[in-house]
């Protein structure tokens, strides 16, 4: 499908893919071992303006479509899941602020852009992740501003962030109805980052608990509406699902590239073990997969482009496209047999980094009742 990208499409994915291969891969797996956040990667993306590529240019963005925006997420993941995932955070931040940010928080975007300022989002809690209508972090109004008080987890770049878009509650009404959105400079009184988690796979994402106790902001740093967050997190979600699709099919793409490779190079019973049906048929299931997913998710990206209702699409493209993912980077790692068991080969760390995709940004179970819902919606 390539020969239908645009000049546009083409030239960012070749950037990103130059960057991914010439600067990502060769620290990818000191990344892994050392797990640390590479700040000077993060810079190289900002610089190459990475982070804009469909923020509209009035925001300093470069005004391009969605699907250039998958693409590059799928030649950084390729080379490197948790450089892509630290690539999705500023993206989806200078976005966030774009359409819902007052004129102080719109005024940060440059910063974000250029990799200055490091943002992180705090949604889920200990105790609620799926279900994030019932999250117990409190904002409590003052004269002056807000009080915020509660516990963050999983908080991706938490450890390494200047701002956190905190979502909390505003209201004494149970469920979505009394969430709000509250920009926090981690520098305030009353912010604590608890220790980085230890982590499967997806290292480098300096991943960690935020602690709230009377963390005290500004009226002005409310972002959008007071409780009305639940749906613009909502919306956030969606397209964070067409990233997070994207960053599982550059995965699976390496894992076929690798797959293929090891198998041309490889000789058992006397010839290439490419040669042998069993490994020929799991390729051509690792091609087929890959190209229908890289359908999904760009027809999801037109839909949302298009300014349509695109809830049912991001769900099929990340519930299609992270259990592929995961089937395929398996069967990958079965091709290298023994080999694909030792962090001497990449296979071995993109297995790890994989198993996160059907977790993130809602889990595959509940990306099913999204479109179960959807369809029934749609036939009623």
């Amino acid at each position: 499908m390539t020969q239908f990208y645009t000049e546009d499409q083409t030239s960012v994915r070749d950037t990103a893919r130059r960057f991914a291969e010439n600067e990502i891969l060769p620290r990818a797996a000191a990344i892994d071992r050392e797990d640390a956040f590479d700040r000077t990667l993060y810079r190289g993306m900002a610089e190459l303006g990475l982070f804009g590529v469909s923020l509209p240019e009035p925001s300093g963005g470069s005004g391009l479509d969605t699907v250039s925006l998958c693409l590059v997420m799928e030649e950084l993941a390729r080379c490197s899941a948790a450089i892509g995932n630290a690539f999705a955070i500023p993206v989806e931040a200078a976005l966030f602020l774009h359409h819902h940010g007052n004129a102080s928080q719109k005024a940060l975007i440059p910063g974000i852009l250029d990799g200055s300022i490091v943002f992180a989002t705090a949604m889920t809690e200990p105790d609620f992740g799926s279900d994030a209508a019932s999250i117990q972090t409190t904002a409590r109004a003052t004269d002056d501003g807000w009080v915020l008080n509660g516990t963050k987890a999983w908080v991706t770049l938490g450890g390494v962030a200047d701002r956190i878009m905190v979502f909390a509650r505003t209201g004494k009404e149970a469920g979505h109805k009394s969430m709000s959105c509250f920009l926090v400079d981690t520098s305030s009184p009353g912010v604590a980052r608890g220790k980085n988690e230890e982590l499967l796979g997806m290292h480098g994402l300096e991943d960690c608990q935020i602690v709230l106790q009377d963390v005290h902001v500004p009226k002005d740093a409310l972002i959008g509406a007071e409780n009305m967050a639940f749906k613009t997190a909502m919306g956030n979600f969606n397209f964070s699902r067409l990233l997070m699709s994207s960053m599982a099919l550059g995965m699976a793409q390496a894992a076929m590239e690798d797959a293929v490779a090891y198998a041309t190079t490889r000789r058992q019973f006397g010839e290439s073990i490419m040669n042998f049906q069993a490994i020929q048929f799991m390729v051509a299931d690792m091609s087929t997969d890959i190209a229908a997913a890289r359908l999904l998710i760009h027809h999801a990206s037109r839909v949302f482009d298009a300014g349509l209702p695109y809830a049912k699409e991001a769900a099929h493209a990340k519930l299609f496209t992270t259990d592929m993912a995961m089937k395929h980077v398996s069967n990958a790692l079965q091709v290298h047999g023994g080999n694909g068991y030792s962090r001497d080969y990449r296979i071995e760390r993109i297995f790890r980094d994989v198993r996160l995709a059907q977790i993130y940004e809602g889990t595959n179970q509940i990306q099913r009742i999204i479109i179960a819902k959807q369809v029934e919606k749609e036939l009623a």
